[in-house]
């Protein structure tokens, strides 16, 4: 193995990837690393289950639209589960699944790392924006 390859922590970049799991990562990182997706991920993992108004209100800015697509999207990933309650008015609940659970434990390695870097991020971005410079 190429030292090169080596990552922070003892993991290794594969010199041989399987292109089946190649496309499903960039799959899962193009649907899960979207604002609506990460927001809810965190709504449902400090909340717990939730109904579909009460998630609505916490991921504040989110339409209706937005909503419903990217919850659906979740489900279809196996990341939430969706239950139904045969009343009226319909109330419909969604809940973390283990396999959400544990994208949120994963993505909780970005929030640690902005967290320990916020202030020279915020360093950056002012030293960047006084050059005048856009993004």
């Amino acid at each position: 193995m190429d030292p090169d390859l080596a990552l922070h922590g003892g993991d290794t970049i594969p010199e041989v990837v399987d292109p089946a799991i190649e496309a499903l990562v960039d799959d899962i990182i193009g649907k899960v690393a979207d604002k609506w997706t990460m927001l809810i991920l965190e709504a449902l993992e400090e909340h717990g289950t939730l109904r579909f108004t009460q998630l609505g209100r916490i991921v504040s800015g989110i339409s209706q639209k937005m909503l419903t697509q990217t919850v659906r999207r979740m489900e279809e990933d196996g990341l939430v589960k969706r239950t139904v309650h045969p009343v009226i008015p319909p109330h419909v609940d969604y809940t973390l699944t283990p396999l959400g659970h544990s994208l949120g434990e994963a993505f909780c390695g970005v929030w640690k790392w902005a967290e320990k870097h916020h202030d020279a991020i915020m360093r950056s971005r002012e030293a960047f924006a006084s050059t005048g410079r856009k993004t």
